[in-house]
């Protein structure tokens, strides 16, 4: 995709606000009991939904790193089948899926509904806004063409 503009560096302003963005909701997700492995979740789950290889990559590692299990992550897709994600995971990824998938489906108020029995306010909003935030992210990288590459392993 050599004919491509990355957009990250070719309006990196533009960009590093919307990093301070992600690193705002880090900081908001510890200060809500939201732990760091649940926003890999909604970054993952997001970029599956969006199909960006580049984000998959970055956020399964960073996942990893954070203690998620290989396990949990080969079955995210149909983590509703699953007996492996918690409560408050499980409204977290209901939560991520109808902000990625909002053109397409609105969500209901029974959407809502059920997340706020297992989620305070803030912690919904840290989701909806982790959600629009790797939303951007899937779409600066699947339109600039960002590559992934193999690594090598020591």
């Amino acid at each position: 995709m050599a004919d491509r503009i990355f957009l990250d560096k070719q309006t990196p302003s533009a960009f590093k606000a919307l990093s301070a963005t992600a690193t705002e909701i880090r900081s908001r997700a510890r200060e809500a009991g939201l732990g760091r492995v649940l926003l890999e979740l909604v970054n993952i789950r997001a970029s599956q939904l969006n199909g960006c290889a580049f984000c998959l990559d970055r956020h399964t590692r960073l996942a990893l790193e954070a203690g998620e299990t290989p396990e949990r992550l080969g079955v995210l897709p149909a983590w509703r089948e699953t007996e492996l994600f918690t409560a408050e995971e499980r409204a977290a990824l209901e939560l991520a899926e109808a902000v990625t998938l909002v053109a397409a489906q609105r969500p209901d108020q029974d959407t809502y509904d059920q997340v706020r029995k297992v989620l305070s306010d803030d912690q919904v909003s840290v989701i909806t806004w982790a959600a629009i935030t790797i939303n951007a992210f899937n779409r600066v990288s699947i339109l600039s063409g960002h590559p992934v590459r193999a690594r090598t392993t020591s």
